[in-house]
Parts: C-alpha cells; sequence; structure tokens
C-alpha cells in the first residue's frame, strides 16, 4: 500500500504580515512549522504503516526551499520518501491553483492508494485543498476523519465525525482522506529518524516536471482573488447586568432581544 501525506508549512506566530499588492502572506523571516491538522495526518499513515508491513509513506508538499525541513521533520516521524515541489510557477496560486498543482505532484509517481490531509490549514482555514486534490485526481474524498481501518481485502472502514457524533463509512482504493485532531497524538521523531533526516538530501521538484499545464498555476491562474484583508474589531466583552433576581435578569434579556429585534 502506498499512502501519500500533503503537508504544508505554516507561520508560527500571529504577527504575520501581508503583501500590499498581492494580499498574500509574506513569510520571509518568519518561523514556519508543521501545519499541526497535518501532524493528525502523517501519524495516521505511520500507523497504518505500522499496522500494513510492506506500506510506503510519502511526505508532500507545495512551497519554497526551506519547506525541506519540515519534509525532514517527516522523514524523523516515519515517513520514507518525500517530495517537495518547488517552483515560482505555483506562487500565489489560490486553492483551486494549488490543488491542481499538488495533484500533478501526486499523479507523477502513480496513483496512491490513499491521500491523507489535515482537516484545514490554520493559516487559511479554508479546508478547501484536500476536496479539491481529490476531485483533479478523480478520487472520493472523506473528509473531518478521526478512524482509518485497512481489512484484509484493501476495503477501507473510516469514522467521520460530526458535532453531535461521527458515521461509519466504508470505501476502496484509492481514497483522499482529511484527518482531524481527534484521531491521534502525533509522535515526536525518533532519534534513527532523525539521522535519517540529517542524510537526507531533497532535490526540489518541479512544476513541468509535474506534467502540470502553467496556464493552470499560479496566482493569474488563480479564480478567486483577496481583494483586501484586516483585522476584525476588538470584542468589548458585551453587556454584563450584575445584582440582578433570575426573574429581573431574564426579563431584561428578553426586552434586550426584542428591542434589537432579535426574536
Amino acid at each position: 500500500m502506498h499512502i501519500v501525506v500533503c503537508l504544508k508549512q505554516v507561520p508560527n506566530t500571529t504577527q504575520v504580515k501581508i503583501n500590499p499588492e498581492t494580499n498574500t502572506l509574506v513569510r520571509a523571516g518568519v518561523e514556519s512549522v508543521m501545519n499541526p491538522f497535518d501532524e493528525n495526518a502523517l501519524e495516521m499513515a505511520v500507523q497504518l504503516k505500522e499496522a500494513h508491513p510492506g506500506t510506503r509513506v510519502t511526505a508532500l508538499t507545495m512551497g519554497p526551499p526551506q519547506a525541506a525541513d519540515m519534509l525532514k521533520e517527516a522523514v524523523g516521524r516515519g515517513a520514507d520518501d518525500v517530495v517537495l515541489l518547488c517552483d515560482r510557477a505555483v506562487a500565489g496560486s489560490d486553492t483551486f491553483a494549488t490543488s491542481y498543482a499538488i495533484s500533478c505532484a501526486i499523479r507523477k509517481d502513480g496513483m496512491p492508494d490513499l491521500v491523507l490531509f489535515g482537516k484545514q490549514a490554520i493559516d487559511g482555514d479554508t479546508a478547501q485543498v484536500g476536496p479539491g486534490v481529490a476531485h483533479w485526481l478523480g478520487i472520493p474524498c472523506i473528509t473531518c476523519v478521526r478512524k482509518c481501518e485497512v481489512a484484509d481485502d484493501g476495503a477501507l472502514r473510516i469514522e467521520r465525525v460530526y458535532e453531535d457524533g461521527y458515521e461509519v463509512l466504508e470505501a476502496k482504493a484509492p481514497c483522499a482522506l482529511t484527518v482531524g485532531k481527534e484521531a491521534n497524538v502525533p509522535r515526536m521523531a525518533s532519534l534513527r529518524g532523525k539521522m535519517a533526516a540529517r542524510k537526507l538530501v531533497i532535490e526540489p521538484t518541479t512544476a513541468a516536471q509535474c506534467n502540470a499545464e502553467p496556464d493552470k498555476l499560479g496566482l493569474k491562474a488563480s479564480p478567486t482573488h483577496v481583494v483586501r484583508i484586516f483585522s476584525p474589531p476588538a470584542k468589548s466583552g458585551g453587556a454584563k447586568w450584575e445584582g440582578l433576581e433570575p426573574a429581573d435578569a431574564a426579563q431584561r434579556l428578553a426586552d434586550e432581544l426584542r428591542r434589537r429585534k432579535l426574536v
């Protein structure tokens, strides 16, 4: 079984800067880390590898040269192979163009059995790339997964989380999953893994090597554009009423809701 885990490097700070011309994040000089949800996806892949001998895990990311450090961390945690899609042609891609580029990088070495993603990235919070890649690959996608088991016949038994419970689904490979925080507790890199990662030489892959069409990449090929980015106003904390009896407080609340035409 071959599992591809798609990872993203995100800023490790809330003090990010925005390019005023492109409305994209300025990542230069900002410490970056593996997206926390992607850690859970990687851990799920490694656990499946441990449960099914012969399974191979490939960590894949699209990003600048510094993303190689994150891929080395993934090897330290149990990944076998890495792919770094690093090309100025993909710079400024929105989730649609990003999904296309990543799908091309996945197809380059043949269709895997599973493609895993974190539920969402903490910088964009769109949760669109996983389903988008599945669309380009032409495979089903199950979101918000907390558990995945592979039967002897290759069938996938998956638990998908809802706010008030979960459902059990069955699927066949190839399939894409987005993994939530409920799935597991990500492991730290082992000493053996760190040693293997230290020796790893990562050669970047270009979009052309992935047979990606140039007119579907980058900022110009992105159908969505950020018009303006701004910080929301600080919350005031709301009104506070003290010293009232419960009945009086309830009546005051009802009057206030009526005044605002909320009831």
